[in-house]
């Protein structure tokens, strides 16, 4: 039996509390060491790629406060409190992060991980509160621990929940690879016009005629026109959030999508919020069908998701319910577009988009016969996306299941 013991986060390793290098000084940001924010902390296990990157210089500004060897990583202000990552390398964090780095070679910096990611209610009991809640490094350097006290015993505990995680992130790069396939397509037909035309040959390289659109401000290929989203599929619905005040309301089996459900996942399986049939049918206008496609609005606008079976969403979102499904996949491409297009042009998002602003967006829409085109090839991959992410949320609750079990001691391996 494994002899386990309480151990101080501080006795495993070093902590650090993340910095970020200064902004007003643009040679700090480039393309050599990652910089890890909370957002980063939701998308693997093992952290890969980052959403910013920082030069050698932005790097040896915060020295102090770098990383390197394998590190676990987590989150300890506001509502990112909890949430865990590891990372392997030289790397950066922001300051919202509390890392261990430096552990020591009689602790299995995977056993930390795995610990810590069940302990995400205690990790927010810890924390301070005045509006936001925080975690201070003082405070997680003095959590204790459980842990067995030989190496190989954590070594052959964490062994199998690895072995699902990297079954989890091999399915997750397989998706990556599959929706980069029909992007790039989608890039080659309907952003750069190189769709086959009648020989075979790409349109526009090949002197396709290209007519000016009044309302895009720009050429288009002829036979193609402008329309607006709710011309496209008119059944747009605004979701909206039951009254909190009866609790009867939530905690059932339709699944309650909100902005996090959506951040990137392309087919939404799993939701932080349920609500029962009670709460759901206090608003029946707010049932989506499978294949509806999500989009977030208000607070980080431009995510876009597919519902994967009947749910409703929150009022931050608003949802295209397709008719006609050789629209799903054009959309899908389409809204992204024109959210990081808006994105690119500002710096940033707006941070609020009604039903009528979202209803109303302008698009550039093809001729039935490429859509059908592009439908035909891009649904195969779609489809596969969908079950590994399915997969994925199998494998997910194996892992839950398991994980507080090996944790604690209840179960052990040989």
């Amino acid at each position: 039996m494994n002899n386990f013991s309480y151990v101080k986060i501080s006795d495993i390793g070093t902590v650090t509390t993340g910095r970020t290098p200064k902004t007003s000084n643009p040679n700090n940001y480039g393309n050599d060491y990652m910089f890890i924010g909370p957002t980063d902390l939701h998308k693997h296990f093992l952290i890969t790629e980052s959403e910013r990157m920082v030069t050698q210089q932005g790097f040896d500004s915060i020295k102090s406060s770098t990383l390197n060897g394998v590190s676990v990583l987590v989150g300890c202000i506001g509502w990112d409190m909890g949430n865990i990552g590891i990372v392997e390398g030289a790397c950066v964090t922001n300051q919202q992060i509390n890392s261990i780095t430096n552990i020591r070679d009689r602790y299995n910096p995977f056993y930390i991980y795995y610990w810590l990611k069940t302990k995400k209610d205690f990790l927010f009991s810890q924390a301070t509160v005045t509006r936001t809640p925080i975690l201070n490094k003082s405070t997680f350097s003095n959590i204790e621990i459980y842990i067995p006290s030989e190496r190989s015993s954590q070594d052959g505990l964490v062994e199998i929940l690895i072995s699902i995680d990297k079954k989890i992130e091999l399915n997750n790069q397989i998706n990556a690879e599959l929706e980069a396939m029909a992007k790039t397509l989608y890039d080659y037909w309907f952003v750069q016009f190189d769709f086959p035309n009648a020989d075979g040959k790409s349109y526009k390289s090949c002197g396709g005629k290209m007519v000016y659109n009044e309302v895009l401000k720009r050429e288009i290929p002829e036979g193609w026109s402008s329309s607006t989203i709710e011309d496209i599929e008119p059944n747009i619905v605004t979701g909206k959030t039951p009254s909190k005040k009866k609790p009867e309301y939530f905690d059932g089996d339709t699944p309650f999508i909100t902005i996090g459900d959506i951040r990137a996942n392309t087919f939404i399986v799993q939701t932080e919020e349920t609500l029962t049939s009670e709460g759901a049918d206090t608003q029946k206008n707010k049932y989506l069908p499978e294949d509806t496609i999500c989009v977030t609005c208000i607070a980080s606008p431009g995510l876009v998701g597919f519902v994967t079976e009947k749910s409703q969403t929150n009022q931050q979102i608003n949802s295209v319910v397709c008719s006609n499904r050789l629209n799903m996949y054009y959309l899908y491409f389409a809204i992204k577009a024109y959210f990081e297009g808006a994105k690119a042009k500002t710096g940033n998002t707006f941070a609020n988009m009604n039903k009528g602003d979202f209803s109303s967006i302008n698009m550039l829409y093809p001729n039935k016969e490429l859509l059908t085109k592009y439908y035909e090839v891009v649904d195969p991959l779609f489809r596969q996306i969908k079950v590994k992410t399915l997969e994925n949320k199998k494998l997910e609750n194996l892992r839950d299941w398991l994980l507080p079990m090996l944790m604690n001691g209840q179960v052990t391996v040989k």
